[in-house]
């Protein structure tokens, strides 16, 4: 697949006709090539928003490959975190969304939105419902930090390269992924639960997952927002000055 690069532009609202501008971030395009270079056609899209960030996204099997380019060939030492996204809508509904946003839209006079059915990705674009992100940075030379994000979308055997032994603060990040997302890290020193019971079934942070106390009750939402203590005597008191 051919790597796909863009840049955010910078438009004049007063000369809508004039060509676009496009803004250039040398240190950046810099990165990107470095990847390419390490990785090669591995690197399926990247995206620069000069002088602010970056996110590369690379295949599922060069996993790896991209965490050991990022600190071995081009400096990030430092490990900021290692996720999962699910990009799957949620298949319940307004009962998943907050009860404030049905309120705001009731007084407004609009109709909920429904939401889309269909698979919307972030930055980079995506093909899978699953998507790995991790975050590693330069931040040895003063004056010249850098950092990436760093994307791959997960087969549907959710099964991918552990990046422990490169970045040894992986570990927990992974067995968080694996706990909540059912994401398998191949070559972790030890996959096991942190914060559900040992005998758990399902991965509470899939979207199809149900949340039965959201299902009871919508959450969070002005039904759940409390007075603070003595508000109801302030406002008797209230009452009583104005008669």
């Amino acid at each position: 697949m051919a790597e796909e690069q863009t840049d955010t532009t910078v438009t004049d609202p007063d000369a809508a006709d004039e060509a676009v501008e496009t803004q250039v971030d040398e240190a950046r395009d810099g990165i990107v090539e470095g990847f390419r270079r390490e990785l090669g056609d591995a690197v399926v899209a990247s995206e620069i928003h000069p002088g602010q960030d970056l996110w590369i996204r690379v295949t599922a099997d060069a996993w790896r490959s991209a965490a050991e380019a990022a600190r071995h060939a081009l400096g990030a030492r430092y490990f900021c975190f290692l996720s999962v996204i699910d990009w799957l809508p949620s298949p319940y509904g307004r009962s998943m969304d907050a009860a404030v946003d049905l309120e705001l839209a009731r007084q407004a006079g609009e109709e909920p939105s429904v939401p889309s059915s269909e698979l919307q990705h972030g930055v980079t674009g995506g093909d899978t419902r699953f998507q790995l992100l991790a975050r590693v940075a330069d931040v040895g030379r003063p004056g010249e930090f850098w950092g990436v994000t760093l994307k791959a979308d997960l087969g549907d055997d959710l099964t991918v390269d552990s990046w422990v032994p490169v970045y040894a603060g992986a570990d927990w990040h992974e067995r968080e992924a694996w706990e909540m997302f059912g994401v398998t890290f191949t070559g972790h020193p030890g996959l096991r639960h942190m914060y559900l019971p040992s005998d758990f079934e399902g991965h509470p942070m899939r979207k199809e997952f149900p949340l039965l106390a959201r299902m009871v009750k919508p959450w969070p939402g002005i039904v759940d927002v409390e007075q603070m203590p003595g508000a109801d005597d302030e406002a008797a008191d209230e009452s009583g000055d104005a008669s």
